[in-house]
């Protein structure tokens, strides 16, 4: 038994000076990147569910990780549940998770897309703003260099090097009011994690209660909605589907939200938001590779600038740790 201790002891030492030698920008960019893989998983789901029954399902399957994770660690969040840490819980539970993507949604149903898309990129922004002024982050130099630069490539994997067709009054319809806000909320939600992860919550935990504390909000949301539930087809199509739920659940979602905290507990929120932008990166190549849809030269280089605007922002990183 002792020497099984020492063994475990040896490996999970030589983990953690593995993932000490890697940049947590990686681990974020590594996280936002599994993002992009969910329409692998989705499209076949789309066809027996609504998206809301999707997420519902989802997150029952995440339970079953986050519940006994969340036992096991219970005694570490003795005294650290402060209202301030409740209030940041539910923001990325229920405002980053569940309510940006409604009013994301909702934009997109009822207004201009090329308008909505322009205005989602001012969710760095965002991140940026609250991280000075909730958590007092200073931003280092040239680090406008680096935005402009990710705000650039951003823009040429939506539009290419084509002007989007839209008009002034386009960018004053209550869809793009959505937009912005849930750009605000999916930045604030960056910020959120980073506070909790400053408050020494394990990243594990960070990363169950996101999980657990969304369910009463999405059950409430799938009531409303009034979706049926109906699942036919042979057998093997349904196993298809049980699979494809599994692996939606456990890539794009979990491991993706494990490595994202894990990155974020040493990164400070600025980089971070500007490392999620290897999910629309990723999302591009998946488009190309497996949907067959043409990638554009000005594609091509929005994806090439958001890489390398990752790899400076991680040398900088390395470098000021150093």
């Amino acid at each position: 038994m002792e020497q099984a201790f020492k063994l475990e002891s040896k490996q999970s030492n030589g983990y953690s000076s593995w993932t000490r030698g890697i940049n947590g920008i990686w681990f974020v960019a590594v996280g936002a990147a599994l993002w992009g893989m969910d329409p692998l998983f989705r499209i076949l789901l789309l066809k027996s569910f609504t998206s809301a029954q999707i997420v519902f399902l989802e997150h029952l399957l995440l339970a079953c990780y986050a519940l006994p994770v969340l036992l096991k660690h219970r005694k570490t969040l003795a005294g650290k549940l402060t209202l301030a840490v409740i209030g940041a819980l539910l923001f990325i539970s229920w405002g980053g998770s569940a309510i940006a993507t409604v009013l994301f949604t909702a934009a997109f149903a009822h207004g201009n897309a090329n308008a909505i898309l322009l205005l989602q990129k001012l969710q760095p922004l965002f991140a940026i703003i609250l991280a000075r002024v909730l958590l007092k982050e200073t931003l280092p130099s040239k680090f406008f260099i680096y935005i402009l630069a990710a705000l650039l490539g951003t823009y040429l994997l939506t539009f290419g090097l084509h002007t989007p067709e839209m008009g002034l009054k386009d960018l004053g319809t209550m869809s793009c009011l959505f937009s912005i806000l849930a750009a605000c909320l999916w930045g604030g939600s960056t910020v959120m994690g980073k506070f909790l992860l400053q408050k020494n919550i394990d990243f594990p935990v960070v990363t169950s209660l996101r999980f657990l504390l969304a369910i009463p909000l999405l059950s409430v949301v799938l009531l409303m909605s009034g979706d049926v539930w109906h699942l036919n087809g042979t057998g093997k199509e349904v196993t298809m589907i049980a699979v494809n739920l599994l692996f939606q659940a456990f890539f794009p979602g979990l491991i993706s939200m494990l490595f994202y905290y894990k990155g974020l507990s040493t990164t400070k929120a600025f980089f971070a938001t500007l490392a999620e932008l290897a999910f629309p990166a990723i999302g591009i190549c998946m488009n190309w590779l497996v949907f067959g849809q043409k990638l554009t030269l000005g594609q091509l280089l929005g994806f090439i600038l958001i890489w390398l605007t990752l790899w400076l922002m991680s040398r900088v990183k390395g470098n000021a740790a150093a």
